[in-house]
């Protein structure tokens, strides 16, 4: 048993929606998250740029001494997560591997499709995941660039939102999937309008919601997990390289709560 934090990270407040399923899931789990809003989003960057902006997180937290990481994000797992798990000591989980296991489980008709930012959709990570595991799978991949500036500006409840989620998913509608994977943490903040625009018979995939699944198996299996007797209260801390009330009303909302120890960082040269 081990009191320390586990750390997430995120390119901004996407993988917030991991971090809600962790408050569910953990309780009793402390949470340092860092959200890199100024230099959100990561989609449209160079595999290099990601890596070095996803290390850069990763090392303000190791000072911060934590006992687990997770990747938070689609696009910086598939470029930086197994780089990062070869050389940290303490366990590294991504979000790809556990959110392609849910779509095969779910999949009845093994047509899986998978959304995401373009530098997810690029690197093939979720086709290649899955395939590996079910070579019978079918895999249909679309890049929505447009859905992380709508929830990174607070706008994911709008008539805009909707109005570029049904546009941008339209190629997506006549594949004849079953299961789609929401594969990028800010898309659960949409899932309403996705889940609408698609309609009742496709199963959603939130890869997030199943990292944490697979996070509480890693803390058992290392025996890190914080004693359920234990009486101090857990910490939770969220550093963002933007707005601070940005940041702050938009996290508040979506985990639901009221008061929130958010402070601003510098990451390398923005």
């Amino acid at each position: 048993m081990t009191k320390q934090a586990i750390g997430f990270i995120d390119s901004g407040v996407g993988g917030l929606t991991v971090v809600k399923e962790a408050m569910r899931q953990l309780p009793n789990e402390s949470i340092y998250y860092v959200g890199d809003t100024a230099r959100c989003p990561y989609g449209p960057r160079l595999e290099e740029q990601v890596r070095q902006f996803t290390w850069e997180m990763t090392h303000f937290l190791l000072d911060k001494d934590i006992k687990m990481l997770v990747i938070a994000c689609n696009t910086a797992t598939a470029a930086a997560l197994e780089d990062i798990k070869k050389k940290l000591a303490i366990p590294v989980i991504g979000v790809i591997l556990p959110g392609s296991r849910a779509a095969i489980k779910a999949t009845t008709n093994n047509h899986i499709g998978v959304i995401g930012t373009a530098g997810t959709v690029k690197s093939d990570m979720y086709k290649k995941m899955i395939q590996s595991k079910d070579k019978k799978a079918t895999v249909n991949s679309l890049a929505c660039p447009k859905f992380v500036p709508i929830v990174e500006s607070n706008e994911y409840n709008s008539a805009i939102a909707k109005k570029v989620v049904a546009e941008t998913l339209k190629p997506m509608q006549n594949k004849g999937v079953d299961t789609l994977i929401l594969g990028c943490t800010h898309y659960p903040l949409l899932r309403p309008i996705i889940q609408n625009v698609m309609g009742k018979q496709v199963t959603l995939i939130d890869s997030g919601a199943e990292t944490v699944s697979e996070v509480s198996t890693i803390l058992d299996y290392f025996d890190i997990a914080v004693d359920s007797k234990n009486k101090e209260k857990s910490e939770r801390c969220f550093y963002t390289t933007g707005s601070t009330q940005m940041f702050q009303e938009i996290a508040s909302g979506w985990l639901g709560l009221e008061e929130m120890n958010v402070e601003q960082i510098k990451l390398g040269s923005h």
